[in-house]
């Protein structure tokens, strides 16, 4: 069975209902955890897919984490070798970078908690987001924004950030916002990142409460989603 890699930069962003629809797949996994210093796999030999998880460092820090251009490197080799690729959050703005793509802080401030994204028409037939709600409402904890990558459809935005989530190719995906999280998770995001609530005002207990509301709705779509992005994945050897 093929693995996936996944890169994870901090302990409360875990793959949550990612490892549902990989399970459902009867799909094995493999955390690589950087922020622990564990090496980034030197090419995707053996591997069938690869997943990027988010984090709070920015992908223009190379100099504090070099680690960040090992990935890059990883994400090359991926998709060269025609292999599924999912970045979430930070994963995205590192997938973004890895493209060509300017990454920068967002001059329209952080967008942080339970924010709608509006689908692109080019969503309409896509692979992953066909006959998904035009609008709908994920989870959000990021600062940076990315130009859409040459080559690659852009398929959803919200108010404060141009570039939501886009594909490149067929199997390549960048997700800015968080459909993978649960209850559990936005409360420790809450705690481990404390302080952004504070500077940005947002009452931690408030943002927490409202997973009740929209996470049913979101869990849905999450399994969807990442289903059919494992779907290249199924009967590799």
């Amino acid at each position: 069975m093929a693995k996936i890699y996944i890169l994870q930069h901090h302990p409360v962003e875990n793959l949550g209902t990612i490892a549902d629809a990989l399970e459902g797949a009867a799909l094995a996994w493999q955390y690589v955890r950087v922020n622990e210093g564990q090496p980034v796999p030197a090419n995707m030999k053996g591997a069938g897919g690869l997943i990027v998880m988010g984090g709070p460092m920015g992908v223009y820090q190379t100099d504090r984490y070099p680690w960040l251009r090992d990935e890059m490197r990883l994400i090359e080799d991926a998709m060269k070798s025609n292999l599924p690729v999912l970045g979430v959050c930070l994963g995205a703005q590192i997938l973004a970078a890895a493209l060509g793509a300017k990454v920068e802080r967002n001059p329209n401030g952080k967008e942080i908690g339970w924010h709608p994204i509006h689908l692109s028409d080019s969503a309409k037939d896509d692979r992953l987001m066909r006959d998904l709600p035009a609008t709908m409402t994920p989870f959000h904890w990021h600062g940076d924004i990315f130009e859409l990558p040459a080559g690659a459809i852009s398929l959803a935005s919200s108010e404060k950030t141009p570039c939501q989530a886009f594909r490149h190719g067929d199997k390549t995906y960048g997700l800015q916002f968080h459909f993978e999280v649960t209850q559990d998770s936005v409360a420790a995001m809450a705690d481990a990142f404390a302080k952004d609530l504070v500077r940005e005002n947002i009452p931690a207990d408030r943002m927490i409460a409202q997973a009740a509301e929209f996470l049913p709705s979101l869990e849905k779509i999450s399994d969807t989603v990442f289903a059919r992005w494992a779907s290249p994945i199924q009967g590799m050897s």
